[in-house]
């Protein structure tokens, strides 16, 4: 008799073990990979900035990169010369190069 509860809590075991996995694949594949793919997009955003490029910021500006450094960039807004801000790269969004349309 103690063979057969024995058999049957193995079978318990092993399906508690694959949903276990399958729930840990489901969460890496639906949370974790997309979050590593967006970085990786940022990280290459944030590569490609170049001193005269058209930026769009989280706040939702449009601008013109004037000068940079490694972590922050002087963004020239409007037509207004004396509308120079300084922020950091991670607020720029959207980068068009000049002569893209």
């Amino acid at each position: 008799m103690s063979g057969v509860l024995l058999a049957g809590g193995t079978n318990n075991i092993l399906f508690w073990g694959v949903y276990i996995v399958f729930f840990g694949a489901l969460i890496y594949f639906m949370a974790y990979r997309p979050q590593q793919k967006q970085k990786k997009q940022q990280e290459e955003l944030f590569a490609s900035i170049a001193v005269g490029d058209s930026v769009l910021t989280t706040a939702g500006f449009y601008g013109v990169i004037i000068d940079m450094t490694d972590d922050t960039v002087i963004v020239e807004f409007g037509n207004n010369k004396n509308c120079r801000i300084p922020m950091q790269k991670s607020a720029i969004v959207q980068v068009e190069k000049p002569g893209e349309n």
